[in-house]
């Protein structure tokens, strides 16, 4: 074996993960199979002919080779459990029934992974490449205990658990009566691609909504200019303005543009108006 393999050390917690990724490297050492099925050890080796004893020995070669890469993937405590098996397979099936148990065993866990994958829905804060991690670790851990199950099921429970973001191209994609040949990973993209379409288009609603409310501010702020006065004081009256205390002007050209502003919001205009008729011959100032 190669001195740069990394080795994934078995955990109390990770079985599911460890067996797959343990399961792997032995295949890559071309050991698996020699773990898997064992090799028997003949009681008369003498009777042997060479090609046979060459069979043997190779068995052998590979039965320790796998043997190692399984020692080196446990710690102390772990190896403790083991440490009496003189063969691969004879150690692998210690950690199997370990982790895994017996029939019984695995049957109620089974049963327990079923009820979790049918429970998954996919929160409405989760991204799609999440929630597909979530599926696929439920998954992964049903195939270990021997479930059978396709894409086309694995499909058919996120197509029916998404978010209400992604219920409608769903049903779209359900109804495309594709998720009978679409792999998972062709599933998720799809969905990956739409949701972040749809984070587009919310940021663009957003923008636009920042920018109708900015405008609603300057015309709350033109109203504010046309409808209320800035300080207090008295003058007389003309044609154009009316007389009275506070400093805005109060003619109908004004009262024109609060008109047009106010539909969008609502402001009351304070301050006392006594307004007299223009009389020119009272020395009034007439206002261009």
């Amino acid at each position: 074996m190669s001195n740069f393999v990394s080795v994934p050390k078995l955990t109390k917690d990770n079985y599911g993960h460890w067996y797959i990724r343990i399961k792997a490297l032995l295949g890559s050492q071309e050991a698996w199979e020699i773990v898997e099925k064992g090799y028997d050890e003949p009681e008369n080796k003498g009777a042997l002919n060479q090609a046979q004893k060459n069979k043997l020995l190779q068995a052998r070669n590979q039965d320790q080779q796998a043997l190692s890469i399984i020692h080196m993937g446990l710690d102390e405590a772990m190896f403790e459990k083991i440490a009496s098996a003189a063969r691969a397979k004879e150690a692998w099936e210690i950690l199997q029934n370990n982790f895994k148990g017996v029939d019984k065993v695995k049957k109620v866990r089974l049963q327990t992974l079923r009820g979790e994958f049918e429970s998954l829905h996919m929160k409405d804060t989760e991204s799609v490449p999440d929630y597909f991690t979530r599926v696929s670790s439920v998954v992964n851990q049903m195939k270990n205990y021997g479930e059978k199950i396709e894409d086309a099921r694995v499909n058919e429970k996120i197509l029916r658990s998404l978010n209400t973001k992604l219920h409608l191209v769903g049903i779209s994609i359900e109804e495309s009566n594709d998720t009978e040949t679409m792999t998972v990973d062709q599933l998720m993209g799809s969905l990956q691609a739409y949701s972040e379409r749809l984070l587009q288009n919310e940021e663009v609603d957003s923008q636009v909504l920042k920018t109708d409310v900015t405008v609603e501010d300057k015309e709350k702020v033109l109203y504010t200019q046309y409808s209320r006065g800035t300080g207090r004081g008295r003058g007389r009256t003309n044609h154009n303005f009316s007389r009275g205390r506070g400093g805005g002007p109060g003619s109908s050209r004004y009262e024109e543009k609060a008109q047009t502003y106010q539909p969008n919001w609502s402001g009351q205009v304070r301050g006392r108006s006594r307004g007299g008729r223009f009389n020119p011959g009272r020395g009034s100032r007439s206002v261009e």
